[in-house]
């Protein structure tokens, strides 16, 4: 099964569509991470927050690490340069690697510099432990500044896109400026299922409503990574080998309800993973 890739600028190639592992025990991410890679797909993507990292390099060692696009984040608590160096030291230990295709900002922190934070991702850049460096949840003004200021090219901009969200204005400015956009939670979380347009399409097709969903990110020029606990889903998420009609697309286009499932506009601060509690 081979599907289309995304061009970075260091010229890796990032596969377009990649399992997602938030939210799965041990059990479901080892289950997951196997049918996924079983059915051809060579994109995982993980973070230190997930805590799974382990589960999954025990998985990848069954594999061919080369085959493999690995993407790994660093939790907003970690921002600072020795903090993010150490973090990401971590993270290739606990997945049995020596690099990371992909290495992202998880969250944006306005109490930690960013400055410091690009640099730390420079610096691993540099010794080789970090091939493309990224972000994670970055409106397009943190992203403007974020590559202003960045000595390596920030590559993706892995944000929550989906049918009922999708954020014309930052997909835009990300493509006017070769920032791969990267669908996190792109089946909104199995909401966007009960979508009318989705289910009609669905029936149409003869294919699952996620199936629908992930054909039309890829027709958008998106990296989508759908995550299921189930490995007969992960299978049936890959089954993309056929054409949504321009005008079922254009329908998608114009379910937008600017609604996100996890990318509220306020944070709570006191959570963990800022590290910024009073």
């Amino acid at each position: 099964m081979t599907f289309s890739t995304q061009t970075l600028p260091s010229g890796d190639e990032l596969p377009a569509l990649g399992l997602g592992t938030y939210g799965l025990d041990d059990e479901q991410t080892a289950e997951s991470v196997r049918a996924a890679l079983d059915a051809g797909y060579t994109h995982i993507d993980t973070a230190e927050g997930y805590h799974n990292e382990t589960v999954i390099g025990e998985v990848l060692a069954e594999y061919d690490r080369d085959d493999v696009f690995l993407t790994s984040k660093v939790l907003p608590k970690h921002l600072d340069y020795g903090s993010l160096i150490r973090s990401c030291e971590a993270s290739l230990e606990r997945l049995g690697t020596d690099y990371l295709d992909l290495y992202l900002i998880h969250w944006p922190n306005p109490a930690i510099s960013l400055r410091e934070s690009l640099q730390a991702m420079a610096r691993l850049h540099e010794r080789g432990l970090v091939r493309n460096v990224g972000v994670s949840n970055f409106s397009a003004y943190q992203l403007s500044c974020a590559q202003h200021i960045a000595d390596v090219p920030i590559a993706v901009n892995q944000v929550e896109f989906h049918p009922w969200f999708q954020r014309p204005e930052l997909v835009e400015y990300c493509q006017e400026t070769d920032t791969v956009v990267e669908a996190a939670a792109p089946l909104a979380r199995a909401a966007v299922f009960e979508d009318e347009a989705v289910q009609e399409l669905a029936e149409t097709y003869d294919k699952h409503p996620a199936q629908v969903i992930l054909r039309w990110a890829l027709d958008r020029g998106i990296v989508a990574l759908p995550r299921s606990s189930s490995p007969e889903h992960v299978r049936a998420n890959a089954d993309l080998d056929w054409d949504l009609d321009p005008a079922d697309r254009r329908r998608l286009d114009g379910r937008d309800r600017d609604q996100p499932v996890y990318d509220t506009p306020t944070r709570d601060w006191s959570r963990d993973v800022y590290g910024i509690e009073r």
